[in-house]
């Protein structure tokens, strides 16, 4: 069996008057993430960990923030389009584990629509996927509440 690992991580800044998207789920919260496209840390992240697993670079490479036709896309467009690739090539994900680090909103209420959501998006079974939130324990950047990370690590293999 042929398999690779791919590891993503993405940070983006909050402000007032976004939304506040992760994992394709929209979270009720008093701001939101910035960025070029909906800003959608989560699935910048898995998107960077499946391009990265497959030996084609980032998300910075396959769509970048300097392309107007990405400006405020869906993340799940590139996720979505980012699997395409990989199914071409033929990879399939196997499983995935993604970290979210946010000082605020709490997200234990969210984690179970981020996680069916991410299992949809790969076609995988909810049991392959792991979605922990982790706080920033009021340190740097995430834990003033100024941005939110994400880091993501996925396995597939070769079909």
């Amino acid at each position: 069996m042929n398999i690779r690992v791919g590891s993503g991580h993405d940070t983006h800044r909050l402000a007032e008057n976004r939304p506040l998207i992760l994992g394709g789920v929209v979270i009720p919260h008093t701001k939101g993430l910035v960025g070029h496209s909906d800003a959608d840390a989560v699935l910048h992240a898995v998107t960077d960990a499946l391009l990265g697993a497959a030996g084609l670079g980032d998300i910075g490479d396959a769509y970048p923030d300097t392309d107007a036709q990405w400006k405020n896309a869906d993340s799940k467009f590139f996720l979505t389009e980012t699997l395409k690739r990989l199914n071409q090539l033929g990879w399939k994900p196997v499983n995935l584990d993604v970290t979210v680090f946010a000082q605020e909103p709490k997200l234990g209420p969210v984690k179970a629509a981020i996680k069916d959501g991410l299992a949809h998006l790969l076609g995988l079974s909810a049991d392959r996927v792991n979605v922990k939130a982790k706080t920033g324990e009021k340190v740097g950047h995430i834990g003033r509440g100024e941005a939110i990370g994400c880091h993501a690590v996925v396995l597939i293999e070769q079909a």
